[in-house]
């Protein structure tokens, strides 16, 4: 998914905000479960962070063309271990690797069959 850097994505110094490269991720997981017709999380179930790491090699600054990548790398009963990773042109400027878990009406559950073949299909470049 392809993301352009706004004026609103900015520090002061014209530096992309380092929490913007999260934000960036999180759209990405939305449009990817939005493009299958799947709204992202409802009022009884959805996906919750529960650990992230993410490293940041480069910056971005106004008016840079983004690219985020990500890939489910492996999935339990009811978490999912995901990297995400950012390009600017051809080089990576951030990445993150976050588990998710599934949860219904706030409680932990096995991930619905549904959710289990969509993210088996998932690879870098249409995830």
């Amino acid at each position: 998914m392809q993301i352009r850097i706004y004026y609103e994505d900015t520090d002061a110094g014209g530096i992309t905000y380092h929490a913007n490269y999260i934000k960036f991720c999180e759209r990405a997981r939305s449009e990817y479960l939005l493009k299958q017709d799947i709204m992202p999380g409802g009022s009884d179930f959805g996906f919750v962070v529960r650990h992230m790491e993410v490293d940041y090699y480069a910056t971005s600054t106004l008016g840079d063309i983004l690219e985020v990548k990500s890939k489910i790398l492996r999935m339990k009963n009811s978490s999912l271990l995901v990297s995400h990773k950012i390009y600017k042109e051809k080089t990576k400027i951030f990445s993150m690797n976050l588990s998710l878990v599934y949860v219904e009406k706030g409680t932990p559950k096995r991930i619905p069959e549904y959710f289990r073949k969509l993210f088996s299909e998932c690879t870098y470049n249409d995830c």
